[in-house]
């Protein structure tokens, strides 16, 4: 898990008991993981008594970037052993690491369902339908006499579980060019699959 020099130092600053004592600690490690897991949560949480002797530009740094090291830890799907060594890596103390660990812990489940919602990943294609079409006359009614394709590929979008199709006309110069490009992958794939 590797961390933006910006987000170590706001992790540095939340692991200092001089900024935040363990109270403010807490508060500000429940107000991350609530702006990241509550879509109604506002920046009300970090109005919190307790944390109203902490300068708001500081707040918000550390807030930053406990949330970034919290998605981070998410995204990498990182157990107590792992994510307690980083967090000693950014000089937090065994009491901190308890307390961010069981927040992470509780939350865990939440945060991978929350990251595995906003993925991306492109389409998959599934299955390639045509039909020949014959162009007779323009709006213009200009006689044409021009035969094209009609191409519908099905595709598969993993990210928001439906299967739109995608459709294009073209013509048979347009087609049998685009089955060369296509045989061209195929081949540069499987040369690079057999190294």
């Amino acid at each position: 898990m590797e961390l933006s020099e910006y987000v170590q130092r706001g992790i540095q600053t939340l692991a200092d008991p001089g900024s935040f004592d363990s109270n403010a600690f807490a508060l500000l490690l429940r107000a991350a993981f609530q702006s990241l897991l509550d879509a109604r949560a506002d920046e009300a949480a970090l109005d919190h008594p307790g944390l109203k002797h902490i300068d708001p530009v500081v707040l918000k740094h550390c807030h930053a970037a406990a949330a970034t090291c919290i998605l981070e830890a998410g995204k990498h799907g990182l157990d107590k052993a792992t994510l307690s060594t980083h967090l000693e890596d950014c000089k937090f103390d065994q009491d901190r690491i308890e307390i961010f660990c069981t927040e992470y812990q509780n939350n865990k489940n939440s945060l991978e369902i929350l990251l595995g919602s906003i993925g991306r990943s492109l389409p998959h294609i599934t299955d390639v339908s045509w039909r020949l079409e014959y162009q007779i006359k323009t709006n213009q009614l200009h006689k044409m006499y021009r035969p094209g394709y009609l191409v519908t590929l099905n595709v598969e979008n993993s990210d928001s579980r439906s299967s739109p199709e995608i459709s294009f006309s073209c013509s048979m110069e347009e087609l049998q060019d685009l089955v060369g490009k296509l045989k061209d992958a195929s081949k540069s794939l499987e040369r690079a699959t057999q190294l």
